[in-house]
């Protein structure tokens, strides 16, 4: 049943979702440079939206991933938040894990759109979709009353996986039956391929994801919050989610920290109320704890404390520090930057949630100049726009 949204709440929710690929895209330049000094050398007090350039790596440590892309870019954060999206909006904001996969398969995969760095949960989500493909086209082979020959068998593969790889159920009976006619005009044949469709269908797994506890379990969180804040499915989804790319309990665990620290957020309660709805979900609560005490905004050194890399038990204490005494928009999103290490995939909650509190324009909220510095933005906030609208409860 479609959910009833005010229309400040869904101004609200077009502004925290924006905030997301806002923030990735200001902090792309300088992401995975490790170094504080050197970050504040090459990008001062506004060190946002800079061109990626391997000469910013020169005396600092860090990994040069981005290699070719322009200032106002997204990250593979934003690139693989962007295919969660898609899959939400072809499903009027529900979520099909099965069409989530093959949209991430067939765009980061072979011949897909994406050009640029693949993480590794990336590269394992993608190892897994075809090792899961593989294994369920043997069980279907074995299954499979009728004899064939080995040839018989290898052309009715290459016949039927172009539509399993984009049908289901029902959906695939006729395709795969014409498909095959083709070729073989036995009955019993195609109807052993229409079986071959099915079984294989029915053995591709949900669970799809790499054992791996870094950001990108996250990151791609706030278009599913989106869609689900307030549904008492929320954390269910969230998990189903997650474990399409990060099949992890720890990771699943943070991804709940974060899904219900969003959940607040949009619904509009206060930071405080949100953090502690958060720290309830986490493994870890005592470095969330510990991370919101004092009262001066210090991401180096919170980084210097909890650490700077993708791993979700580093990433989540400094996310929550910035989140604590960060008093704008662009300001948590400078201290991200300056923090350094993994600033694009912390760039993916911090950006939302300060979104959600202070919106677009103004002292506190999202600059017009970096909404307009955006690469795409139309497009991007296009699309952002339709998901709110749309948005159902599960």
């Amino acid at each position: 049943m479609t959910c009833t949204v005010s229309s400040d709440r869904k101004a609200t929710m077009i502004a925290a979702l924006a905030g997301g690929w806002v923030a990735d895209a200001a902090s792309l330049g300088l992401h995975w440079l490790y170094d504080s000094q050197r970050i504040h050398e090459v990008g001062g007090a506004s060190p946002e939206f800079l061109p990626p350039k391997a000469d910013y790596f020169k005396g600092g440590f860090g990994y040069f991933a981005h290699e070719g892309k322009q200032a106002g870019d997204i990250s593979h954060y934003g690139a693989a938040t962007g295919v969660l999206t898609d899959s939400l909006l072809a499903h009027n904001g529900t979520l099909d894990i099965r069409d989530y996969q093959r949209r991430f398969r067939a765009f980061f995969g072979p011949g897909g759109r994406w050009q640029g760095y693949i993480d590794n949960p990336t590269q394992g989500t993608l190892d897994n979709l075809n090792t899961i493909e593989q294994k369920a086209i043997e069980q279907a082979l074995s299954a499979t009353a009728v004899k064939l020959t080995e040839k018989q068998k290898r052309v009715l593969v290459q016949k039927v996986l172009p539509y399993t790889r984009r049908l289901s159920g029902e959906q695939l009976a006729d395709p795969v039956r014409k498909a095959i006619s083709l070729t073989y005009q036995e009955p019993e044949i195609q109807e052993a391929g229409v079986h071959l469709a099915e079984t294989i269908d029915h053995h591709l797994l949900p669970e799809s994801g790499a054992d791996d506890m870094q950001l990108p379990a996250i990151s791609k969180l706030p278009p599913l919050v989106a869609s689900y804040y307030g549904s008492n499915n929320l954390l269910k989804v969230t998990e189903a989610a997650v474990r399409v790319t990060n099949h992890n309990d720890e990771a699943v665990a943070w991804a709940k920290c974060a899904a219900r620290l969003l959940d607040h957020l949009f619904r509009g309660n206060p930071m405080s109320v949100a953090l502690d709805a958060g720290t309830a979900e986490a493994p870890a609560p005592e470095n969330l704890n510990k991370a919101r005490t004092g009262s001066v905004l210090d991401a180096p050194g919170a980084g210097d404390v909890y650490g700077r890399t993708c791993y979700l038990h580093e990433a989540m204490p400094v996310i929550f520090h910035i989140l604590s005494h960060a008093s704008s928009y662009t300001e948590a999103v400078r201290a991200n930057i300056q923090c350094g290490g993994d600033s694009c995939g912390r760039a993916w909650i911090i950006g939302p949630a300060l979104a959600a509190l202070y919106g677009v324009g103004g002292e506190r909220g999202i600059p017009l100049s970096w909404l307009a510095r955006l690469t795409d933005a139309p497009a991007i906030i296009a699309d952002v726009e339709s998901l709110v609208e749309n948005r159902r409860r599960a």
